[in-house]
C-alpha cells in the first residue's frame, strides 16, 4: 500500500495521542495539513498568529497530559513561534513542533523560506529533526516525542521536506508507537547483579536517600518548597507534608501543585517577601525540602530568598543542582517517584518535628485569613479593588475553573489572591516571562477541557500583542472569559524605574477602544467601573459563555496597593550594583 510522508507523519501523531494541532498552513505544509483534515482523531486549528499557535500547544502541554502540538511554515512561521518556543524551553514544558521544509534538491537558488532553522532554534529546543530518509518519518516523531516528555520536558522540532511530504512509497506495515515505562529511581546498574544506582550519580539512591530521611526525621522545623516539577506529585506531597507536619510553599509556575485549602499549604514562597503565612510559618526552618525547582530569581524573588543549611533538592534534571543555593543531598529523578520511596522510609522512622500539626495549622489559617480580609476592608464605589475583585470570582467560579495569566502586575495579584485548587488549573509565563500569553493560552486549555471554565486575566498590553486571536475563541465557540485589568502604563517598569531614581521612559500606553476590539471579534463587552459592578457581571459572563460565546471585560482595577509578590521584585538586590550606585539608591529610598 502506498503512502506519503505526511500521512506517515499524521499517523504518528495519532499513535502518540495528540489530539489538536496549532498553526497556519503554507505552500510548504500543505500536505500535512491535507493529511490532517482527513484524520478521525486529530483537528488542526486554525489560528491568527504562529506566536499565538505555540501558546496555544503550550496551554494544551500545561493542562492536559497530551502534548501541546504545532505545524506550522517554515521561515516566518518559525521566527513567530519563537517566543513560545523559548518559554516551553525555559519553563520546562514539552511542545511538538512539525515545519514543512524547503525542496533542498530542486537545483535553483533562493527559494521562498529558505533559512536555516537549526542554527536559529538551537537553545531554545531539545532536539533538532531533520527529516532525510521518508521511511524515518514515523520513527523519529515518536523518538522526538519520547525527548520532549522524557527527563525535564521541553520543545523538539522536526523539519519535513515539501519531497518528503508528498512522495508516496509502499507502506504495508505501519509502525506502532510502544509507550516507554519509567524508570524507576532505584535502578539496577546494567549487566551486573551489583547494587542499586541512581542515573549516573556517584552515590547510590539508598545512600541519598538515607541521607534525606535523616535530614527530615531529624529537623524540628522542617518546611517545604514545590515547584512545576511537582506538580503530578500531588498526593504524594500532601502525604509527605502530613507525615512531617511541614508548611509547604510554592514557586510562580508551581502554585497549582499544592491545593490552596490544605492546612499546611501557605502561599507562594517564604521568608521576608512571602505573605504573612510564608513568613511565619517558615521562621525558624531548619531543614528545607525543595522539589521540582529551579532556583531561579522568580523563585526566590531576586535571589534574596534565605535557606537553611539543611537543605535536600529534589530534580528530574541534576543541571539545577547548587545553582544559586547549595543544597546538602540533592537527588536526580521524577519527583513523583522519589517521593514515593521516600515516603516508604520516613514511614519506617519517627520524626522528631516539633511542629505540631493543629496549632501550625491554626496558625496559617490565622495568617492567610487576615492578610485576606486586609484586601476587603472597604467596598469602592470608583474603582475595583483587587480584594473584592478575585474573592467574588473564586466565589463565582468552581474549582475546576483554569486560571491563565499574562505577564505583569495582574499576575502577581492573581497568584497572591485567587486561590486555586486542583492541579495544573493555574497556568502562566514564568522565567522566560514573555507578554502576550493569557489570550492564546486561555484558547488553546479551553481547546482539551471543554468541560472546564476557562478564565483569562491580562493587562492592556497583553490585549494589544494578541488580543485580536480571540476571533479564534469565537470561530470554535470556545466560551473563554477574559478581564482586562485597565492601566496607563507598564506598571512593573514603571515600579522598577521609580525604585532605581531611573528617568520614566517609554511606559505610557496610549488608551485603547476595548469594547470596539470586544466587536470585532464578535466577543461581548462589559465594563466593570467599581466594586458595585463585581458580582453583575461575573454572573452575566459565567452564563453567557455556557453558549459558546466569549466576553471581554474591561476592569477599572485599583493597583494602589502593591501585593507582596510585587514588592519583593521590586526591591533591587543591592549586591547587582557598584558602589557609587548603591550609595545613589540608597540616599534616593531605593533600597530600604
Amino acid at each position: 500500500m502506498k503512502k506519503n510522508g505526511a500521512f506517515l507523519a499524521v499517523y504518528a501523531l495519532e499513535q502518540i495521542g495528540v489530539r489538536k494541532t496549532f498553526g497556519i498552513p503554507g505552500v510548504h505544509n500543505a500536505e500535512l495539513y491535507t493529511q490532517l483534515s482527513n484524520s478521525r482523531f486529530l483537528e488542526p486549528m486554525l489560528v491568527s498568529h504562529e506566536l499565538s499557535a505555540g501558546f496555544m500547544a503550550d496551554a494544551v502541554s500545561r493542562t492536559t497530559d497530551s502534548i501541546g502540538t504545532m505545524v506550522i511554515v517554515p521561515g516566518a512561521g518559525m521566527t513567530h513561534a519563537m517566543s513560545a518556543i523559548a518559554e516551553a524551553y525555559i519553563d520546562g514544558i514539552p511542545l511538538l513542533i512539525i515545519s514543512g521544509g524547503i525542496q533542498r534538491e530542486s537545483g535553483k537558488s533562493f527559494p521562498m523560506h529558505r533559512l536555516n532553522m537549526r542554527n536559529m532554534l538551537e537553545g531554545i529546543v531539545k532536539k533538532y529533526y531533520y527529516i532525510s530518509d521518508q521511511d524515518n518519518i514515523a520513527r523519529t516523531i515518536y523518538e522526538a516525542y519520547d525527548l520532549a516528555m522524557g527527563g525535564e520536558p521541553g520543545p523538539v522540532f522536526i523539519e519535513i521536506p515539501i519531497e518528503f511530504q508528498t512522495a508516496e512509497i509502499d507502506q504495508d506495515n505501519l509502525i506502532p508507537y510502544k509507550r516507554k515505562a519509567k524508570s524507576s529511581f532505584l535502578q539496577k546498574k546494567e549487566g551486573t547483579g551489583e547494587g542499586m544506582q541512581l542515573f549516573v550519580q556517584t552515590e547510590t539512591p539508598e545512600l541519598k536517600l538515607e541521607k534525606a530521611v535523616s535530614l527530615l526525621v531529624s529537623a524540628q522545623h522542617p518546611g517545604i518548597y514545590i515547584g512545576w516539577g511537582a506538580v503530578d506529585a500531588y498526593e504524594e506531597v500532601k502525604q509527605l507534608a502530613e507525615l512531617l507536619t511541614a508548611p509547604v510553599s510554592t514557586t510562580f509556575q508551581g502554585v497549582s501543585s499544592f491545593p490552596y485549602n490544605h492546612p499546611l499549604h501557605t502561599g507562594i514562597g517564604f521568608g521576608s517577601f512571602s505573605t504573612p503565612a510564608g513568613h511565619n510559618a517558615f521562621k525558624n526552618c531548619d531543614c528545607l525540602l525543595a522539589i521540582g525547582l529551579k532556583f531561579s530569581e522568580l523563585a526566590t524573588s531576586n535571589y534574596q530568598m534565605e535557606v537553611p543549611e539543611n537543605m535536600i533538592h529534589i530534580d528530574i534534571n541534576a543541571d539545577v543542582f547548587h545553582k544559586n543555593y547549595h543544597a546538602k543531598v540533592a537527588i536526580e529523578g521524577d519527583a513523583k517517584i522519589v517521593l514515593e520511596e521516600l515516603i516508604k522510609s520516613l514511614k519506617q522512622k519517627t520524626v522528631q518535628s516539633k511542629n505540631k500539626f493543629n496549632e501550625l495549622a491554626e496558625a496559617i489559617h490565622k495568617d492567610k485569613e487576615d492578610y485576606r480580609k486586609s484586601w476587603l476592608t472597604k467596598s469602592s464605589e470608583q474603582i475595583v479593588t483587587p480584594g473584592f475583585f478575585f474573592n467574588a470570582l473564586r466565589n463565582h467560579f468552581p474549582e475546576n475553573t483554569i486560571m491563565v495569566t499574562d505577564d505583569g502586575n495582574h499576575s502577581l495579584l492573581a497568584l497572591e489572591l485567587f486561590p486555586v485548587y486542583k492541579p495544573r488549573h493555574f497556568i502562566c509565563p514564568t522565567d522566560f516571562n514573555c507578554l502576550g500569553y493569557g489570550i492564546p493560552a486561555a484558547i488553546g486549555a479551553k481547546m482539551l477541557n471543554r468541560q472546564n471554565p476557562v478564565v483569562a486575566i491580562i493587562g492592556q498590553n497583553a490585549l494589544l500583542m494578541t488580543g485580536l486571536e480571540m476571533i479564534t475563541a469565537h470561530s470554535n465557540k470556545l466560551g473563554i472569559i477574559v478581564f482586562v485589568f485597565k492601566e496607563a502604563e507598564l506598571e512593573q517598569i514603571t515600579e522598577l524605574q521609580t525604585s532605581r531614581t531611573m528617568k520614566q521612559s517609554g511606559v505610557s500606553l496610549s488608551s485603547i477602544n476595548v469594547k470596539g476590539l470586544a466587536d470585532a471579534v464578535y466577543a461581548e463587552y462589559f465594563s466593570m467601573k467599581n466594586d458595585v459592578d463585581i458580582s453583575g457581571i461575573l454572573a452575566k459572563a459565567k452564563e453567557l459563555v455556557k453558549n459558546g460565546k466569549s466576553a471581554l471585560v474591561e476592569v477599572n482595577i485599583d493597583y494602589s496597593r502593591k501585593s507582596k509578590l510585587a514588592e519583593s521584585l521590586i526591591k533591587p538586590k543591592t549586591s547587582r550594583f557598584r558602589f557609587a550606585e548603591k550609595l545613589k539608591m540608597f540616599f534616593k529610598g531605593g533600597d530600604n
